[in-house]
């Protein structure tokens, strides 16, 4: 944050009050509320910003309610409750709306990823930052990941030479995949896609681990496993909109049950009055325009290549990420989950939406492998931390909000910190690959945006 700030207390506002805010509002109603103050909730819905003060309540007995502005009252919240950083998580399409007017207004912005969808949106950002002298922090929990780091360190250490080139193959399971076919995600529109939404945090940290930035892009894509048409094919379809009072819902394992979560049906199935949100859609419905294969090919300023493959609909969850350099190779295998229990049975403990923290019988491992030219392979061991992505949302909140501790502290030498920049670079490779699919050719990623 701008130092003038650096010790002072801050005054947070929250927009978008889904599922996802809950990271930051726990954490700045408790760990950080040493040094910042939460002092305004904005939403469309006042049943899910209601919700999130409960919760408070519950956690903080005697807490005053975070004051709660409609959509269209943000610019009067940021004035009233004189809010100096604002905390971004709603629709991805909607970023741009809420992260430009925090600047114009003087504050300082976190969004949650993808900064935004689009070009034109990430233009509006990055002339925003630039004539307000305000700062923008994208939250790439990714690249707080202990192993994630380990990576780093590494390739920026020589232990592989020059980087050549890199293979990148993410899974999501039948469980994480579905769900995104599902929500708002599911029309292109709101999200940008997969290679928008969910492959940022890949793109990002390439650019980061190689600490260059892409320039030519070349993509195929098609939706092969979800959608109306596909689930007719393979006899998968069933005859429902929304799995919520449908009998035809009933034992699909791709059907998620608001009913069955406490969450989900605080947040979502008790708020549909006031929007008409339905976060239950029929995976294999009519209106799904984003794809769930996709194989993109990446060249870099540094000459390296970038071979990536991403799958929605994997029997496990994970990833693995192979660099090949000119004194060696290194090799990352992260096993989220092995496999994926169907949990269709009335009040299933897992539920489709679960995911990214197995335990027992689905939980995988995690193997770094350091393989120097001329030399016996070498496992590189790296504790985990605590908490979601292997301890990255712990670590960024630390560095967002409040003080790095232990090996964290200093400078980041590692540059973990991403700014509005760092947002734009992740996204485009993304949108240069969604232009691929369209045209089916490869992709200048200066003429889509030059950043």
């Amino acid at each position: 944050m701008t130092p003038d700030t650096a010790t002072a207390r801050r005054r947070c506002a929250v927009v978008g009050l889904g599922a996802r805010a809950r990271l930051f509002t726990e954490a700045l109603s408790g760990p950080h509320s040493d040094r910042i103050d939460l002092v305004g909730f904005c939403d469309v819905n006042a049943h899910r910003m209601s919700v999130h003060n409960d919760w408070l309540a519950a956690d903080h007995p005697g807490r005053e309610p975070v004051p709660a502005y409609a959509a269209e009252d943000f610019d009067l919240m940021l004035r009233r409750e004189r809010v100096d950083l604002v905390v971004v998580c709603s629709v991805d399409r909607t970023h741009d709306h809420y992260i430009v007017r925090a600047l114009e207004a003087g504050c300082d912005v976190v969004t949650e990823k993808p900064m935004t969808t689009d070009a034109e949106r990430a233009r509006r950002i990055l002339d925003a930052r630039q004539r307000s002298g305000h700062e923008v922090r994208v939250a790439f929990n990714y690249r707080y990941n202990p192993v994630h780091s380990a990576v780093r360190e590494l390739i920026a250490a020589g232990e592989i030479g020059e980087v050549g080139s890199v293979h990148f193959e993410w899974l999501l399971d039948l469980r994480h995949g579905a769900d995104y076919f599902r929500r708002w995600h599911r029309d292109k529109a709101n999200s940008g896609g997969l290679m928008v939404h969910k492959a940022t945090h890949h793109f990002d940290l390439v650019n980061w681990w190689l600490g260059t930035q892409p320039e030519t892009v070349y993509a195929q894509g098609g939706l092969l496993f979800y959608g109306d048409e596909a689930g007719q094919r393979r006899g998968l379809a069933r005859p429902y909109d929304r799995a919520h009072g449908s009998p035809a819902a009933d034992g699909d394992p791709f059907a998620v049950r608001l009913a069955d979560s406490p969450v989900l049906s605080a947040l979502y199935l008790d708020a549909e009055g006031e929007d008409g949100y339905h976060r239950d859609q029929n995976v294999f419905g009519p209106g799904v325009t984003i794809e769930d294969d996709m194989a993109v090919l990446v060249r870099y300023a540094s000459g390296a290549s970038l071979t990536y493959h991403l799958t929605a609909y994997a029997p496990w969850e994970g990833y693995r990420v192979c660099f090949n350099g000119s004194e060696g190779r290194l090799e990352l295998l992260v096993e989220e989950t092995t496999w994926v229990r169907p949990d269709v049975e009335p009040g299933g403990a897992a539920g489709p939406v679960m995911h990214g923290s197995a335990v027992g019988e689905e939980a995988g491992r995690t193997e770094l492998l350091l393989r120097r030219f001329w030399e016996r392979p070498r496992e590189v061991k790296v504790a985990s931390g605590e908490g979601g992505h292997g301890g990255g949302d712990v670590r960024m909140l630390a560095d967002l909000f409040g003080t790095l501790t232990g090996s964290d502290t200093g400078a980041d030498a590692l540059g973990r910190a991403a700014d509005a920049v760092d947002g734009a670079r992740s996204l485009v490779t993304g949108l240069a690959a969604n232009e691929s699919f369209e045209t089916g050719l490869p992709v200048r990623v200066r003429d889509v945006l030059d950043v």
